[in-house]
């Protein structure tokens, strides 16, 4: 996902991507720690999104409160 995308979604939708790749995170760290290895590329994409969700969250908070 590239920021420009997620910057014209609205608060809602960024709150169901960000609890997806939560998920998703949750079940990388499992095979991993079950001795599964998952690609480790991924791991640090979805890590990646979730920071810039965050990020867009936060940008937006703070708009709403000025």
């Amino acid at each position: 996902m590239k920021y420009s995308e997620l910057k014209v979604k609205s608060t809602e939708e960024l709150q169901k991507e960000l609890h997806a790749l939560l998920k998703e995170r949750f079940n990388l760290r499992m095979q991993r720690s079950l001795g599964e290895a998952p690609r480790q590329h991924s791991f640090k994409v979805v890590q990646r999104n979730i920071a810039r969700i965050k990020t867009i969250l936060n940008e937006k908070a703070r708009e709403s409160h000025e």
